[in-house]
């Protein structure tokens, strides 16, 4: 695993562990968010909001969630299929 990708799994894990899984949709993992969709995600060279990341990989989450691991898991996966990461 690249350093950037470790970096933003370990922030992800934090963000998002605090939701109250299972999550249906994006929606509810908001208030776990602690500056909400403009909690910002950086690692290396990589940088982005949590809006930004919803509206980009949307179609790459297949909702519920029933862990925060499961989320990180296909977050990551999306990022890089869409050369985010």
């Amino acid at each position: 695993m690249s350093d950037v990708k470790a970096e933003l799994r370990e922030q992800f894990l934090e963000a998002f562990g605090g939701a109250d899984f299972p999550v249906e949709n994006q929606m509810d993992l908001v208030p776990a968010l602690p500056d909400g969709p403009a909690t910002k995600f950086e690692a290396g060279d990589v940088s982005f909001t949590a809006m930004e990341m919803a509206a980009k990989l949307g179609s790459e989450q297949e909702f519920p969630y029933d862990t925060a691991e499961e989320l990180v898991d296909d977050i990551l996966d999306g990022l890089e299929a869409k050369g985010m990461i």
